[in-house]
């Protein structure tokens, strides 16, 4: 990568200290981002959402965070205070969450959570922030942004509650956006729209997008690279379009488990886990 890297992590290591034990979340993860999309892919509790939430400092108390490296644009995350991390906080690293219905205010319209979004990272008026707010709506496509400003998230569906999500993590105008499976809940159809309008708002602002699913499919066919992550560690990083000829064989294990439309198999393929690949990680 020739160009300076948006964010650079070396050896980061998440423990998650329990009164009687503790467990390593994240065990030696490693990588550098440009202006790209990096998909991360592995299985549920492998430490996917433990790295972006890692970034942000999100996750629960009695969690020790540690890395040799931790930079963003320039600035060392480990060695800034809480107050300089609320400021990197969605007005320079916005984070999409997995469910609109866990992460919306269910008192408060979904315009004026979009507008409240750009008022914390930016002086502006009440005015401007309505505005911002519509316009945003405009861009992720949803008609009659007027009258969605004024809806509740009771009454959006899915797919727009999650546009809504996606207007608020974008209209302070971050520099990396973290999407974590922000497409799960949806069906195939506004999957690929959703993605679709993803795509061309990151290259438009000229954007870093680190998109975490479990969905092996989806990243190779939105990501530049994907870095696939078992157990807390890096088992193989590749451009998305060599996806196919991945050589590890966890990587090759999850290639040979997805199912395929026009193909009929006797069974479909499992995954035969090795201890031995922990040692052998990525660094």
């Amino acid at each position: 990568m020739t160009e300076t890297p948006i964010l650079a992590v070396e050896d980061l290591v998440v423990r998650y200290r329990g009164q009687h034990r503790e467990t390593i979340a994240l065990n030696g993860i490693s990588f550098v981002l440009g202006r790209e999309r990096l998909g991360i892919v592995g299985e549920s509790g492998s430490g996917k959402t433990t790295v972006g939430r890692a970034l942000l400092r999100l996750l629960p108390p009695r969690t020790e965070v540690t890395a040799r490296r931790l930079d963003f644009a320039g600035q060392d995350l480990r060695a800034l205070d809480e107050a300089a991390m609320r400021n990197i906080r969605g007005r320079r690293i916005s984070m999409v969450l997995q469910d609109p219905k866990f992460s919306l205010n269910p008192v408060m319209t979904v315009g004026r959570q979009i507008a409240e979004s750009y008022r914390v990272h930016h002086k502006a008026s009440r005015k401007e922030a309505r505005e911002r707010a519509l316009a945003m709506l405009e861009e992720l496509s949803i008609r009659e942004p007027g009258k969605v400003f004024d809806l509740y998230p009771h009454e959006v569906s899915g797919g727009m509650g999650q546009r809504v999500m996606i207007a608020m993590m974008l209209v302070p105008e971050p520099a990396l956006l973290i999407a974590d499976e922000p497409t799960s809940a949806l069906d195939v159809t506004v999957q690929a729209q959703l993605l679709t309008l993803i795509d061309a708002l990151i290259r438009r602002r000229g954007m870093a997008l680190l998109l975490i699913s479990h969905n092996i499919n989806l990243v190779a066919s939105f990501c530049d690279r994907v870095m696939v992550m078992y157990a807390g560690r890096v088992m193989e990083t590749c451009r998305a379009a060599d996806l196919a000829e991945a050589r590890h064989p966890y990587t090759r294990g999850l290639l040979a488990c997805r199912p395929v439309v026009d193909e009929t198999r006797e069974e479909l393929a499992t995954l035969a886990r090795d201890p031995r690949w922990l040692e052998a990680a990525e660094p």
